[in-house]
């Protein structure tokens, strides 16, 4: 069941192949494909179904659900959850008979950014810390720090937590996290977390 690893568990269907690095405490489940050159950190979890092309970095304690497909060019840093069926394109514009290997466009996921199930993230952009994509957006711009964006293309509606919660300013623009009971400033369209 576990293949041969003292720092991580990858099941016996997974394939991960040579050259990966692969931190202390993964969890790689059924059916997924390592691919090689990847960095991927410490105590992150795949789950069913996940590819991860060559090349890709992913931090540490980085969630990736069923069926998500990482490719070349994207890199999550720590703490990213990528929902189920959610999707990451490499290519601005993709033909089948028009090799473009070369072509590859960056997309950056910064610290702690959950995106939803089935949301489509359009390459070449940042998506900001703590920043929440719902389900099924398709984004196709930068997504700011702490913003909620949603729909089709994705539209800024609103800021969330670092706890995942949405955030109500008041009239002087500061919020606090209903469970974790941080306050957030927003100041100039910005949102940042009082240390």
């Amino acid at each position: 069941m576990k293949k041969d690893s003292k720092d991580y568990f990858a099941h016996e269907t997974a394939v991960i192949d040579p050259g990966c690095q692969i931190g202390k405490g993964t969890k790689i489940w059924h059916f997924s494909h390592v691919m090689p050159d990847c960095e991927i950190g410490e105590k992150c979890n795949f789950g069913q179904n996940v590819v991860v092309s060559p090349g890709v970095k992913l931090g540490n304690n980085v969630k990736v659900q069923n069926n998500v497909s990482i490719y070349t060019g994207v890199i999550c840093e720590d703490d990213v959850f990528l929902g189920p069926s959610m999707v990451f394109t490499n290519i601005v514009n993709p033909r089948s008979a028009v090799v473009r290997r070369d072509q590859y466009v960056k997309t950056l996921v910064r610290q702690g950014a959950t995106i939803g199930a089935n949301a489509t993230i359009v390459c070449g952009i940042e998506i900001g810390r703590f920043a929440f994509i719902g389900a099924g957006a398709v984004v196709i711009r930068d997504v700011p720090p702490y913003a909620l964006v949603v729909g089709n293309p994705a539209k800024h509606i609103g800021w969330m937590s670092e706890y995942g919660h949405r955030l109500r300013f008041d009239d002087g623009g500061e919020a606090v996290c209903p469970e974790s009971k941080e306050k957030y400033i927003l100041k100039d369209n910005t949102v940042n977390k009082v240390k």
